[in-house]
Parts: structure tokens; C-alpha cells; sequence
């Protein structure tokens, strides 16, 4: 069993992201979802990041805390991290 404890700039990284705080917060306040979009259908994300935000969520994997605080951020004025 994998024990390893993810933080929110690992998944940036898995997501292919740039994972400096700077980064991250610039991608929050620039990339919002609005509404009923689920977080793997915004426009924004490429097909493998899509994938992978879906796969992780419906597997109950252990990034799904992060996913979540990811769709939180996304949607919050500001970015909160």
C-alpha cells in the first residue's frame, strides 16, 4: 500500500504543471470554472489532464483531496491555496 502524503504542488507536477507557489497561484486566478462544469470538462485541460483528474476522482485515489481542493481553488475568487 502506497502511504506516500501528496501536496498540491505534486499534483501540478502530475498534471504537468509548473509547481512553484508563484505558478500555482497565478494558474488559480487565471483559470476559473464556473457553474456545473465538472473540473475534468473545463476547457482548459488537455486531453491526458482530463484523463487523469477523472481516473483519480472516480478511483477514490490519493490525490482526490487535492482534486478537490484543486476544483475549490478553481472556482474561488483569488485562488485560494
Amino acid at each position: 500500500m502506497d502511504t506516500t502524503t501528496h501536496t498540491f504542488a505534486d499534483l501540478f507536477v502530475q498534471l504537468g504543471l509548473e509547481s512553484d507557489e508563484i505558478s500555482i497561484r497565478r494558474f488559480c486566478a487565471n483559470h476559473k470554472i464556473s457553474g456545473e462544469t465538472l473540473l475534468p470538462d473545463a476547457d482548459f485541460w488537455t486531453p491526458q489532464q482530463a484523463q487523469f483528474l477523472r481516473e483519480s476522482w472516480h478511483q477514490d485515489s490519493d490525490w482526490v483531496l487535492l482534486i478537490d481542493h484543486l476544483n475549490t481553488s478553481l472556482r474561488n475568487n483569488g485562488g485560494e491555496l
